[in-house]
């Protein structure tokens, strides 16, 4: 089972753990050419980060690309059910205005 899964209406469900063990490369490489399609002409979509167990400083980073890679593509990136440990993380490396979550 992957890491995420993108569904028709551009919500992105990740589970498990988003940490260097399981983080190989970036989100938006990783999609296929058909959820990329999609994205873009649905110009935003929905990081669902309910089902994540750990993230670490890799899975924090791993966000931020995902966003810059979103904007780059221009597709708007949200973030909703993010963990604690995630917001935490977020805010003493001094990052958390550049998460939108919701």
């Amino acid at each position: 089972m992957s890491l995420f899964q993108v569904n028709d209406k551009g919500v992105v469900r990740v589970h498990g753990h988003l940490d260097r063990e399981t983080l190989s490369k970036n989100w938006w490489p990783a999609l296929s050419s058909s959820e990329k399609s999609m994205l873009e002409q649905q110009g935003t979509c929905t990081f669902d980060l309910a089902e994540v167990e750990r993230v670490d400083s890799a899975g924090l980073a791993w966000l931020i690309n995902a966003i810059r890679d979103g904007r780059q593509n221009n597709v708007e990136v949200k973030l909703t059910d993010a963990p604690e440990k995630l917001i935490k993380l977020a805010k003493i490396s001094d990052v958390d205005t550049l998460l939108p979550v919701e």
